[in-house]
């Protein structure tokens, strides 16, 4: 692994830790909108614990690249269905808070 596909792996896997981790805390930038969008509550839990799948798996991809991988294509799948999520609530103006978690995962692919 290049130097560049590491520092860029560890900003991914920072990025989708925050974003899970404030998931899971309730912290009101994070679920304000998601109320709003109309996400239901019981899928908050969730929603948290995936972000941080891919967190940990972009590190395991350290180890084992094919995890790492996975990984980055789970997120970006999930930050692409969040995209969708805002576009759905007409919240235009959100769309590029999720493109911006979406960006270090698909640079962990271009490097992959």
């Amino acid at each position: 692994m290049s130097t560049a596909a590491a520092v860029v792996t560890a900003v991914a896997a920072f990025a989708a830790g925050f974003s899970g981790v404030a998931v899971l805390v309730r912290a009101g930038f994070v679920v304000g909108p998601l109320a709003a969008y109309g996400v239901p509550r019981s899928w908050w839990n969730r929603l948290g614990a995936v972000k941080l799948a891919g967190a940990a798996g972009l590190l395991v991809g350290y180890a084992v690249p094919v995890v790492g991988v996975l990984a980055a294509v789970g997120l970006v799948l999930y930050f692409a269905g969040a995209v969708a999520t805002v576009l759905r609530a007409r919240a235009y103006g959100h769309v590029p808070f999720p493109l911006v978690y979406m960006a270090p995962a698909v640079a962990v692919l271009a490097l992959a």
